[in-house]
């Protein structure tokens, strides 16, 4: 057994233990002190008056499960960016597609107040291939506008622009206060009616990327590998970044925007298992729900009682690797 082979059962085993374990941990504690006893009887005998039980069923709970599906859903939806465009930096909040649901979702909610969940999920959907079309648009347009770094700082100028729109429209209409959440992240604020409706959507997205996933690694490889082996590169793009349309879109509803899962995980995951997207995919999903699950517990206890951002922890680990990807793979497409 090589060592990639072995890292696989490893993680296998591991990772979802891991990610139990932080769960248990993110529910019992918190501000309130609140007894094992009593977190052990809100989920056997669950009393709706009990203050403390509707903390843990309507806030701790939702918080570590959608955190989890957060995690899971964005280092996917990055992991099937950087495939299909052979681009090391591609990740959604690089290329816009965090932004793009960001953006829709302030103007549903000045313009369409009261949308039902799913039809907030469907708009921010809308919003990441919106966001992810305008930076690609644009790559197109530009002299080597789709290489790595060019296509990230598009990706950034659009992101900014539509950030910037996004707030003076929320500013006139005077519901900035409320807006700011979907871009500072509302990781301490999930609607469980929310979440619950958002897993069918998750869950559709990663379906698709598991079912193309074999063809992801193909395409990998090159466009010209890929079709001289008989594959439809056209259409593996379309459904794989229809999986990250629903992917992104799902989290961004769900929790507002979290930057860098997508562009740190998938790469930590490959040097682990090695460049077939096949294993790339489920393992990211592992690997991103435990990464994003310890970075909400160190977010919330490393200024104890106080709550750091979660949106802080990530960048903390994100920033110095996104200049070290640049530092080492320089402008050039990575190789698979």
């Amino acid at each position: 057994m090589n060592k990639q082979h072995w890292n696989v059962v490893v993680i296998s085993v591991v990772a979802p233990v891991l990610i139990v374990a932080i769960m248990i941990i993110s529910i019992i504690l918190g501000t309130k002190d609140i007894p094992f006893a009593t977190v052990w009887q809100a989920f056997i005998h669950y009393d709706a008056t009990n203050v403390d039980h509707q903390i843990i069923w309507t806030n701790r709970l939702p918080r570590a499960v959608a955190v989890m599906m957060v995690g899971a859903f964005l280092a996917v939806a990055g992991a099937i960016m950087q495939g299909i465009t052979r681009n090391y930096l591609a990740s959604p909040s690089l290329m816009g597609v965090n932004d793009g649901s960001a953006f829709v979702i302030t103007l549903a909610m000045i313009f369409l107040p009261g949308i039902a969940n799913y039809q907030l999920i469907l708009l921010s959907m809308l919003g990441s291939a919106l966001g992810a079309g305008l930076v690609f648009g644009f790559g197109s347009l530009i002299r080597d506008g789709l290489s790595p770094v060019r296509l990230a700082i598009i990706g950034t100028v659009i992101g900014t622009f539509l950030s910037s729109v996004a707030t003076a429209i929320a500013m006139y209409f005077q519901v900035s206060q409320s807006i700011s959440a979907w871009y500072n992240t509302k990781i301490q604020m999930v609607d469980p009616k929310l979440l619950l409706i958002s897993i069918p959507f998750g869950l559709i997205g990663l379906v698709l990327a598991l079912s193309c996933s074999k063809s992801i690694a193909v395409t990998a490889l090159g466009e010209d590998i890929a079709t001289g082996l008989g594959q439809n590169t056209k259409w593996v793009k379309i459904i794989s970044m229809f999986a990250v349309v629903c992917l992104t879109g799902t989290a961004v509803a769900l929790v507002g925007k979290i930057a860098f899962i997508g562009l740190v995980v998938p790469h930590i995951t490959r040097f682990l298992v090695g460049a077939d997207y096949r294993i790339i995919i489920p393992f990211s999903a592992l690997l991103g729900a435990l990464f994003l699950s310890l970075c909400d517990l160190v977010s919330r206890y490393i200024n104890f009682p106080f709550e750091t951002p979660i949106g802080v922890v990530t960048a903390i680990i994100g920033v110095p690797f996104f200049l070290y990807l640049i530092r080492t793979h320089g402008g050039g497409k990575h190789a698979s």
